[in-house]
Order: C-alpha cells, then structure tokens, then sequence
C-alpha cells in the first residue's frame, strides 16, 4: 500500500492539484513514525512511510498547515479514525475542506511497539513486517510476534474501519463496529463505588508529569490560547503543585472536548506515563449517548451536538443528578 500512496502523491503534486503532502515518515527508532509535511517529490520518494506504526492522527495538521497558508490545496491520508477527526474539525470551522484533497486509507488497525517490549522483547533494532506476524530485530539476535499481540488497545475496540470522508480510496474501506466493546472498562469503573474509582484515578493521574503531549496531539484541543498556559491564570505551571492541581488538568480537559471527542484515543497513545485518558472521554461519551441518544461525533459536517443544542427531549437536570449519585 506504502508504492500506491506514494505514486499516488507524486502525481498530484505533480499535476498542480496540490502542493502540500500530509503523511507520515521514519522517526528516531524504525517503530517511531512522526506526521511529516513533504512538498516535492523527492522528498516522498525519499522519506514518505506507511507501515503498522503510523497510528499517529494527521487530522490536526491540516488545520495546522491552513493557519500558515489558507490558499495551500493540500493532500492528506487518513485512516477511518483520523476521518471522524477530520469532519469534526471541519464541522467546527478548523479546516476549509474546499482546499482539502483526502485519500482514505483502509486500515485493519496499529501496532504499538510498547506492547512488544512487554511481551520481553528488549533491546530493537528494527522490526519487519512477515504477514500476520512481526519480525524483531534486536541487539540478542531475531524475535517474533503475532501482529495480534502487538495491536494497539484502541484498535482492539475500534468503533468503526469506515471511512467518514473521502476524494478517493486507496485500500478496502470497512464498516462501523456497533459492537466493539469500548465503554466495557467505563462499565467496569462506573460498577466500582466512589471511593474506589477516586483511588483508581488518583492512582493514574498522579503519574502524570504535565508533557502536555495529550493535549498537543488532540483534534479537539485547538484553542489559540489554553487556559493552561495562561501567566495569569494561577495554573501555567508546567508541574503540578499538590493533587488538586494534578486531577483537575485532566478533568478540565475532557470536560472541554465533551461531545467533541471522536474517540481517537491519540491521548492515550502519545503519553509517556501510559495513563488511559480516552477512558475519561469515553465515559463522557457513554453519558450522552444514555442521556441525549447515541452521538458519534465526526459522524458528518452537519449534525450539532447534544451539548450545543436545545430539544424538548433533553433530559431533565434532575436526571442527570440522580445518575450522578448513584
């Protein structure tokens, strides 16, 4: 698929239909792939990757790349779950889809090489795709996995291998995943009682070290200025000072995306301390689907959400108190 996408950029490139490339190239490590602009041809031919481990969300970088030059047509790939992304960005007035050439691209899901290192392979040199299986090259000689047993968690719940929005396809397009167990763990966390759910996230949150990299990377966080690092806000601070501070980063955070989340799970993905964050953002979305009807946001350009608009039908406040106690 990597030739085809690559043949594929060149030609529009090419041909003046775009002048900007949004994909993905080699990091650091062979398992580290970075989103990368590329504006000419060599350079994809040179450096353009798209393998197991480019899970990383290029949505962003397309409202990122018109702030620089809103008349640059750009092409851009995505995955099923980058496209929720995309119309939720476009629904929101952050990308100008007139300038946007999408390729969709089929996606059977992503590995995650923190998986591999905690089936005890150490030490990676690189790691090769051998069909339904890995080969680890490492410094004590060749290891192997099953892609299986490397694939990212969010991809083991992915909500849907349909592609939301596209100009064209490259690969199979798939279907929504009505029954992908996703909100299972907020079920397990809602079953648990208060004090054992403030200590599960007490025990989560307190690992954080304020990167900052979740709210870098998520398509829902583009305000110019984050009240985070506002001088002024008594809160700018990059550590934070007591637990009190520490919890409610992240709880302002997925109160801010509510209802904007597309359940990417790139929060999650790009944290150095491995904390599950999507849960706090899928707990939100199971809320609205329970108290508003089921919403997937990104769905479409079109639709409101629940949290933006008014219908004799919303639940009452007292509803949503009781739930709250129970």
């Amino acid at each position: 698929m990597q030739e085809v996408m690559k043949k594929r950029a060149v030609e529009l490139l090419s041909d003046g239909t775009v002048s900007k490339v949004i994909g993905w190239m080699p990091g650091e490590f062979s398992y580290d792939m970075t989103p990368a602009v590329f504006t000419t041809a060599g350079e994809i031919e040179e450096n353009f990757i798209y393998n197991d481990f480019c899970g990383a969300n290029v949505s962003k970088y397309v409202m990122k790349e018109q702030k620089k030059d809103a008349d640059a047509k750009i092409l851009v790939f995505l995955k099923p779950c980058d496209t929720y992304s995309f119309n939720q960005l476009t629904a929101e007035h952050k990308i100008s889809r007139d300038n946007v050439y999408v390729i969709g691209v089929g996606c059977d899901g992503m590995a995650d090489v923190d998986k591999i290192k905690a089936a005890g392979i150490d030490g990676i040199l690189g790691i090769e795709s051998d069909g339904d299986k890995f080969i680890v090259k490492t410094v004590y000689g060749d290891e192997t996995i099953a892609k299986a047993d490397a694939m990212a968690e969010r991809c083991l719940s992915c909500k849907s291998k349909k592609l939301m929005v596209y100009d064209e396809i490259i690969g199979e397009d798939g279907e929504v995943n009505t029954d992908c167990g996703r909100f299972d763990m907020v079920a397990k966390l809602e079953s648990m009682t208060a004090d054992e759910r403030f200590e599960f996230w007490r025990g989560e949150l307190s690992r954080c070290i304020r990167c900052n990299a979740c709210r870098n990377v998520c398509p829902a966080c583009t305000c110019e200025q984050c009240v985070f690092d506002n001088p002024n806000s008594g809160i700018a601070q990059k550590a934070a000072s007591d637990s009190f501070e520490e919890n409610m980063f992240h709880i302002i955070r997925a109160f801010h995306v509510a209802a904007r989340c597309t359940d990417c799970g790139e929060c999650s993905r790009v944290c150095p301390e491995r904390i599950p964050l999507h849960l706090l953002n899928r707990k939100f979305i199971k809320d609205i689907n329970e108290l508003y009807g089921d919403y997937q946001a990104g769905d479409d350009t079109e639709s409101k959400n629940p949290l933006t608009s008014f219908t004799f039908d919303d639940a009452e406040p007292s509803v949503v108190h009781e739930r709250g106690n129970e």
